[in-house]
């Protein structure tokens, strides 16, 4: 797994120093800057996971910092503050703050909610990826960067395999007509063009099955067209 980088922002240096034991022994990295600018330049040269952001520092305080950051970032904000009003909670979380800690506070709680802001946006950034692929057995199909793999390995495919891939399998268990294949393929209308998709298809077949002649992926229906099973594990014809 990974080891999370965090930066913490606070020109209390005891506090940074506190916090780095138990960043450490969460296994956590840690990146440390005294003003809002300084965590500015460091976002522009180095990843990072989360922030820990105090409200009152010099030259630039978090509140600051967190609008600028939140203009092009969406990285988990934690705010840290001595004021513990309702008001400016409200205040660090309206302008983009995840979550809001009241100095003084338990380095505990802090790890836990450093914690859990990592994991909600690791679910985020897995639905994203997710969103972007299309999983059929040992096959991936990358929506993004137009790349498929069988088995972990890339294959190549020309754009309009790609395409024909793609239209199978957004409409997985529908069963697709050639005229309607080749007009979502070609871009045009259907003109008495069945062999060119029959073509299409079984050089597709060539790439990305097993055994071509015993397709598992794309099946063929007889006198009607052709389609991928929901049932991901369902053999062709």
């Amino acid at each position: 797994m990974a080891t999370s980088t965090i930066l913490m922002v606070d020109d209390e240096v005891e506090i940074i120093q506190l916090m780095n034991i138990y960043f450490k022994n969460e296994g956590y990295k840690l990146l440390q800057a005294s003003n809002g600018l300084e965590a500015l330049e460091i976002l522009q040269s180095q990843q990072v996971d989360l922030i820990v952001l105090d409200v009152m520092m010099p030259k630039m305080d978090g509140l600051q910092a967190c609008m600028k950051i939140r203009e092009t970032n969406p990285i988990p904000i934690i705010m840290l503050s001595a004021k513990g009003q309702d008001i400016d909670k409200i205040s660090g979380l309206s302008i983009g703050a995840d979550d809001y800690v009241t100095k003084p506070f338990n380095p505990l709680e802090l790890i836990a909610r450093i914690k859990s802001q990592l994991r909600r946006m690791n679910l985020f950034n897995s639905v994203r990826a997710n969103a972007n692929e299309i999983h059929i057995e040992n096959i991936v199909i990358n929506v993004a960067s137009h790349t498929v793999t069988v088995d972990q390995q890339e294959i190549k495919l020309t754009p309009r395999e790609f395409t024909l891939l793609h239209t199978l399998a957004v409409n997985r268990g529908k069963v697709l007509s050639m005229d309607h294949i080749y007009e979502e393929v070609w871009n045009e209308p259907f003109m008495e063009s069945k062999n060119n998709v029959m073509v299409q298809i079984r050089k597709l077949r060539e790439k990305i099955e097993v055994n071509p002649r015993e397709p598992r992926i794309i099946k063929t229906v007889w006198g009607v067209g052709y389609k991928i099973e929901n049932d991901q594990t369902a053999r062709g014809e």
